[in-house]
């Protein structure tokens, strides 16, 4: 998907190889359980306990409100956010604030 504006609860939950790229994501728990999942150049917005379990590489342009347990492939990078939640074993993802 691209130059879209994404609006949802719980949007793409259980998706599989799903590109978004400049695309605006707002609302809560988004892009969950999700394999091969990536984000180039995308703004999220008002969203929480994101990529909870997922496998994604994400660009993120906007501070995030929480990542939740991202799984050990991912790779999150945006500039700020708020928390991050790691309750669960194989939840290293990395999230890196550049």
């Amino acid at each position: 998907m691209r130059n879209s504006i994404v609006r949802g609860e719980y949007l793409g939950w259980y998706s599989e190889d799903v590109t978004f790229e400049n695309c605006l994501i707002e609302g809560t728990q988004p892009l969950c359980y999700c394999e091969g999942l990536t984000l180039v150049n995308c703004r999220m917005e008002g969203c929480d306990l994101a990529f909870e379990r997922s496998s994604v590489q994400a660009e993120i342009t906007t501070p995030v409100d929480s990542v939740k347990n991202p799984l050990a492939r991912s790779l999150i990078q945006l500039p700020a956010v708020g928390e991050v939640i790691r309750d669960i074993e194989g939840a290293t993802g990395k999230v890196q604030i550049v």
